[in-house]
C-alpha cells in the first residue's frame, strides 16, 4: 500500500486548510463538478462517518440473534475475524478506486469511468444498487434502534412494546435524524467525531461490565467450540451451511464504509482522506467489535436458554444482560447501545442522502432536480435528506403485519441491504481490475497488491451474494421465510425494467456541469445566496 503526497497549491496567504481545499475544489472541477457542498470535514471527521454506520454497538446487538441460532459461540470467535478480514480486501479496493475518484458519487461514477464497454449501464446499475441498499441499511439501522429504545422502556417501565408503537418510535427517530442532517454538515462531523468516542468508550464500559459483575462466565469450550444448531436445518453438511448463516451477524455490521467516499466532496485532502476513512473504519470496528461479542457471549451463564429468552429476536442480549449482570447493570449497557445506534442511524442518513443528491445531479432519478437541490445557507441537500427519511419509514410499515418474535421485515431489510450495498462495492473494483496497469492511481493505492487484494474480494463478494439468498431457518413459515430473494427480484425487475425500457435512451452516465469558469460561476452564486 502506497500513499503519494497529492499536489496542492500554495502561496504566501495559503495555509495547509485553504490549500488542502484549493487542491480539492481545483480534483473536483476536473472530474466535472461544482464545489457546491461545504468542504468543512477533517480526515478523523470522515472516517467517523463510516465508523459511526458500521457501528458495533449496533449491528453486533441488534442481529446478535444470528449466531444463537447459527453457529453460538463458534460463529462468533472464528466468524467475525473471517469476516472482518474479507471486508477489508472490499474497503481496501474501493480505497484505490475513491483515492483516483474522489466524488460524492462515489461507486456509480467509478464504475461510469473505469468500465471499457456500456458505461452508462455499468453506472445506472451501481448508482441503483448503492442507493437502494443504503436505503436498506438505514431503515434496518433505525427499525433496530426502535425495537432498543423498546427494550429499554420496558426495562424501565410498565410499557410493552407492541408493533404499532414501535412503528411511531421508528418514525420519531427517522424524523430526529433528519432535523440534524438538515443542520449543516458542521454539526454532523461533530456528532460522528463524537460517535467515534462514543462507541469505543461504550465498549470498553460493555467489556468492564461483562468481565466484572457476572457469579459465573460460559466457558472457553462454550464459546469456542460448542457448535450450536437452531436453524432447524439437520443432515449431512448442515453444520458448514449453519455457520457461514451466522456469518451475516458479521457482514451486516460492518457495511457502509463506502460513505467516506461520498462524504469526499466535504472532506479536505480528499483523495487520502477518502480511502483512509473507509480502510481504518473496518480495522479498528473489526478489533472493537470482536471485544464486545466476546464479552457478551462469555457473560451467558452456563444453562442460560438463550433461544428460548430470545423474545423478540432484535434484542435477544437484554434478557442475556439482565441474567448476567441484573437490571440496573442492563439498563446502562442498553442506554449505552442505544444512544450509539442514533449515532449510527444518523451518519447513515447523511450517507445516504449524498448519494442520492450525486446520483440526482447526474439526472439519473425521478424528480432528480428536487433531490440534486442544496440549501444555500447549510449547504446540504435537505430535499434528499427528508425522501430518504421517507423511503426508509416505508420501508418498516410492513412490521405492522408481524406478531410474535421473529422479525420477518428487518431480517429482510437486513439482508437486502447487505447484497444491495456490497454488489455496488465490488462493481467498479471489478472494472478496476479489468483495466489493469492502464488505471490512473491517485496518491492513496495498493501498489503490487491491487490484484491480490481485489480479486479476493470480488471472489467473497460473489459468494455472500448468493449464500445470503438462501434459506436461513427450517420448517419455512410466513415468518421464517428469507424474503431476500423476494426484495432482490423485485430491485432487478425496477433497476433493469427502468433501464431497458427508459434510461438507456437518456442516461449517459455521470455529467460535466460545465467549464471551469461555469463551476466557479455556480460556486458564487451559492456563496452569494448564503451569504458566505
Amino acid at each position: 500500500m502506497s500513499i503519494d503526497t497529492p499536489g496542492r497549491r500554495t502561496g504566501p496567504e495559503a495555509g495547509p486548510g485553504l490549500a488542502s481545499q484549493t487542491s480539492d475544489t481545483e480534483r473536483l472541477h476536473e472530474l466535472g463538478y461544482a464545489q457546491e457542498l461545504g468542504r468543512k470535514m477533517q480526515g478523523f471527521s470522515n472516517m467517523a462517518v463510516s465508523f459511526s454506520i458500521i457501528s458495533i454497538l449496533a449491528g453486533c446487538l441488534t442481529t446478535y440473534y444470528l449466531a444463537l441460532y447459527a453457529g453460538g459461540g463458534p460463529a462468533i470467535a472464528y466468524g467475525w475475524p473471517l469476516v472482518t478480514a474479507a471486508a477489508l480486501t472490499v474497503a481496501m479496493s474501493m480505497g484505490e478506486v475513491c483515492s483516483s475518484y474522489p466524488t460524492a458519487g462515489g461507486l456509480y461514477y467509478w464504475s461510469a469511468k473505469l468500465a471499457k464497454r456500456n458505461a452508462p449501464f455499468w453506472s445506472w446499475t451501481t448508482g441503483w444498487f448503492n442507493l437502494i441498499g443504503q436505503i436498506a441499511i438505514t431503515a434496518s439501522i433505525d427499525f433496530a434502534l426502535a425495537n432498543f429504545i423498546g427494550g429499554f422502556l420496558a426495562l424501565t417501565s410498565s410499557y410493552v412494546p407492541s408493533p404499532g408503537s414501535l412503528l411511531f418510535i421508528y418514525g420519531v427517530v427517522l424524523v430526529l435524524h433528519g432535523i440534524l442532517n438538515s443542520l449543516g454538515i458542521r454539526i454532523t462531523a461533530l456528532l460522528n467525531d463524537i460517535s467515534v468516542w462514543w462507541h469505543l468508550i461504550g465498549v470498553a464500559v460493555f467489556v468492564g461490565f461483562l468481565i466484572v459483575l457476572p457469579d459465573q462466565h460460559a466457558s472457553a469450550k462454550f464459546v469456542f467450540s460448542d457448535f450450536q444448531n437452531n436453524t432447524g436445518w439437520n443432515g449431512a453438511g448442515s453444520g458448514i451451511y449453519v455457520f457461514f448463516i451466522g456469518l451475516l451477524l458479521a457482514q451486516y455490521t460492518i457495511t457502509g464504509f463506502d460513505a467516506s467516499a461520498h462524504m469526499t466532496e466535504e472532506t479536505e485532502n480528499a483523495a487520502v482522506a477518502g480511502p483512509k476513512g473507509m480502510v481504518t473504519s473496518v480495522w479498528l470496528s473489526g478489533i472493537a467489535g470482536y471485544l464486545l461479542l466476546l464479552a457478551v457471549t462469555f457473560a451467558i451463564r452456563p444453562g442460560f436458554d438463550t433461544v428460548a429468552a430470545a423474545g423478540n429476536l432484535i434484542t435477544a442480549p437484554i434478557p442475556i444482560l439482565v441474567d448476567a449482570i441484573g437490571e440496573d447493570g442492563t439498563k446502562v449497557l442498553v442506554g449505552i447501545a442505544c444512544v450509539a445506534q442514533f449515532f449510527c442511524g444518523n451518519a447513515s442518513l447523511t450517507a445516504n442522502s449524498r448519494m442520492l443528491y450525486a446520483f440526482s445531479r447526474d439526472g439519473a432519478v425521478p424528480g432528480h432536480k428536487l433531490w440534486h437541490h442544496i440549501n444555500p445557507r447549510t449547504r446540504t441537500p435537505t430535499n434528499a435528506i427528508w425522501i430518504c427519511v421517507a423511503l426508509a419509514f416505508l420501508a418498516g410499515v410492513p412490521s405492522l403485519r408481524e406478531a410474535g418474535g421473529f422479525p420477518a421485515t428487518f431480517f429482510a431489510i437486513v439482508s437486502i441491504g447487505v447484497i444491495g450495498l456490497y454488489i455496488a462495492y465490488i462493481i467498479p473494483v471489478f472494472l478496476r481490475l479489468r483495466q489493469g496497469e492502464s488505471f490512473q492511481r491517485g496518491p492513496w493505492h495498493l501498489g503490487r497488491w491491487t490484484y491480490l487484494i481485489g480479486w479476493t474480494a470480488v471472489t467473497w463478494v460473489v459468494f455472500i451474494s448468493i449464500y445470503f439468498l438462501l434459506p436461513q431457518f427450517s420448517p419455512i413459515t410466513y415468518a421464517s421465510f428469507n424474503y431476500a430473494p423476494v426484495a432482490l427480484l423485485i430491485l432487478l425487475v425496477f433497476v433493469f425494467g427502468y433501464w431497458f425500457l427508459s434510461a438507456r435512451k437518456w442516461f449517459t452516465g455521470p455529467k460535466i456541469q460545465g467549464s471551469t469558469e461555469e463551476l466557479r460561476a455556480i460556486e458564487l452564486d451559492l456563496e452569494a445566496a448564503g451569504g458566505t
